[in-house]
């Protein structure tokens, strides 16, 4: 979003550019087959699964380290484990949220359908009105909506509300040797992947539009609400505030990439 608002500095030039929302990884497949995005902010998975399939895309950058959170009625709960013999409300399905909580209930021995059960939500909107309603105890969300959950509760009045533990917090715990979670960063649509001049830019600016927020969440906050208008500014404000923003070049972060690859592979090859 901040970049579409000052554009994009190439060889001396400041290149205009366009902010469009996807909902979906299947949205996302279909608007890049189409030929409508030049660049997405993407799940780590789905540059790998693409290029799998021979499309030439080229991940450019990580930036997302931790956006899930645990939120909770239970003020004596912990920990995603604490969550053995509970039913835990979750969006995800197929996409990178899935991937990694199979991944850390796993390392915990804890199988879920077992040892706990996942209620699945429409999306994480419709996770939020479920335990808004008092129909569920325990959710993992992705920010910014853990925010809107909590900022609404609190103005409703409802019981408390805790936010527990992100998922990053709980995979550092139970994969010392590869603490960092890679979860999204953005990609180069199969057109613009070997433009390495127009790549290396997006990286710088996404790079600075990332310093920019992390120094004026307010204004952040204020720029994101104009393009998601049905969001609380309180609520985008301290999502920005409890999230890791850092645009990080793929070369940079490769091992921790190729560390989370292995694993995913290991398990959930088709992922």
């Amino acid at each position: 979003m901040r970049m579409a608002e000052v554009g994009v500095a190439v060889d001396g030039r400041v290149l205009p550019a366009e902010f469009r929302l996807w909902q979906s990884a299947d949205q996302l497949r279909v608007m890049l087959a189409r030929g409508e995005i030049d660049y997405s902010a993407t799940p780590a998975n789905l540059p790998a699964l693409m290029a799998n399939r021979g499309e030439p895309v080229r991940l450019l950058n990580v930036s997302v380290w931790g956006l899930l959170w645990l939120v909770s009625r239970d003020p004596q709960l912990h920990d995603f484990g604490d969550l053995r013999g509970r039913t835990l409300l979750t969006p995800f399905r197929r996409d990178m949220g899935a991937i990694a909580l199979h991944e850390l209930y796993a390392a915990q021995g804890l199988e879920p359908g077992h040892d706990l059960q996942l209620r699945q939500a429409r999306d994480a909107l419709d996770a939020v009105a479920l335990m808004l309603a008092g129909q569920a105890d325990h959710a993992v969300l992705p920010e910014p909506t853990a925010s809107l959950l909590l900022q609404r509760n609190r103005n409703e009045g409802g019981a408390p509300l805790y936010r527990v533990q992100s998922l990053e917090a709980a995979w550092a715990l139970r994969f010392p040797q590869q603490p960092e979670l890679p979860q999204a960063g953005v990609m180069a649509a199969a057109p613009r992947a070997a433009d390495t001049a127009l790549a290396q830019a997006i990286v710088a600016a996404y790079a600075e539009a990332s310093r920019w927020c992390k120094d004026d969440p307010p204004a952040c906050a204020a720029l994101a609400r104009r393009h998601l208008p049905h969001m609380p500014l309180p609520a985008l404000e301290e999502s920005i505030r409890v999230t890791r923003l850092d645009g990080l070049p793929t070369a940079q972060v490769r091992p921790q990439l190729e560390a989370l690859y292995r694993l995913i592979l290991a398990s959930q090859p088709e992922a």
